[in-house]
Formats: C-alpha cells, structure tokens, sequence
C-alpha cells in the first residue's frame, strides 16, 4: 500500500535535503534540542495537520503542548515529539534558504536567509552557490496541489485560498 501523498511528498524533501545538509554539515549547528527556529505560531496546511492528527492522537489529546513561545510540539529538553511526521516547513530549517522577490522597482531579485546559529564568517550566505542552498517556490507549490486535493481541505475558505492550521490549535486545550 503507498504512502498517503504528504507522506511521499515529506520523504521526497527529506531526500532532497540531504545534499544540502551534508555540504553545510560545518555550518550547521541543527541537532536534538536545538530549538531556536521552533516557534510558536507556525502554521501549516489541513493536509499536515490531518497527518499529525492521525499520527499522533494520544498527545494531541493529552493536552499537553510545550509553554507558549516555542512550538507546541517540543518536550521539556527542546527535542521534537512528532520528529518523524513533522511538517514541511520543519524539514528545511537551518538550511540556506533562498526565493525570488519583487523589490522596490518592480524588478525580481534574490533574497537568502539561514538560522543565526548556522551563519558563517567563513562563508557569508551571499557567497554560497545559489545551488546549494534550499530554493522557495517549487516545493510550496506541490504542497498547495497536495492540499488542494486532500478531502479535509476547509469548504469555508475563497476559491483559490488554501486554509492554514497553527500547530498549537491541534491541541485540544
């Protein structure tokens, strides 16, 4: 039997960071209770949302979130406790990461941003091959097709609008 479709779209980011991860691998600072880019009010689509429901019902009903001001999903020593079925957004933490933004003019430029933690005097952001760090756009689309087709896609939203769910309100306090 396959994966549900965000199952196989969070194996895909996961194989497709992998390179990154291990080029940066000295830049890198992420690892278990590293938790500065875990903040409260991340939101992500029904679809993820659907998923760590399912896949996680007993700590949802728990009622037991981490204290405002981090993710509610962190334990008492900053680790992860949905690590496995984390959202998208998660999996690309840390990473260099780039997009292409209108600037002032009207024109089209690039824009980088990485974790604090993970900057490098060595190797400032600007100077990183633009293919090795994580480009915005194309995944962020297949997950908005992914939940443009997931059955429990809000009904109550504008055509064309995709409905997003903060982590916290998956608890049931």
């Amino acid at each position: 039997m396959s994966k549900e479709p965000v199952a196989r779209f969070h194996v895909l980011i996961d194989e497709l960071t992998v390179p990154l991860e291990k080029l940066h691998r000295e830049r890198l600072q992420c690892k278990r209770g590293c938790a500065d880019c875990c903040v409260d009010d991340i939101t992500v689509y029904e679809v993820e949302a659907d998923r760590i429901r399912r896949q996680h019902a007993a700590l949802l009903e728990s009622g037991m979130p981490h204290a405002p001001g981090a993710c509610a999903f962190l334990d008492g020593e900053g680790a992860c406790r949905i690590y496995e079925d984390r959202p998208y957004v998660c999996r690309t933490q840390g990473l260099p990461l780039r997009w292409a933004a209108e600037d002032e003019a009207g024109g089209v430029v690039e824009r980088r941003d990485i974790c604090e933690l993970n900057v490098s005097e060595s190797q400032p952001l600007v100077d990183v091959d633009p293919n090795h760090c994580w480009t915005l756009g194309p995944a962020e689309t297949k997950l908005q097709q992914i939940e443009a087709l997931h059955e429990g896609s809000a009904q109550d939203v504008e055509p064309g609008e995709l409905r997003r769910v903060r982590l916290r309100d998956l608890f049931g306090v």
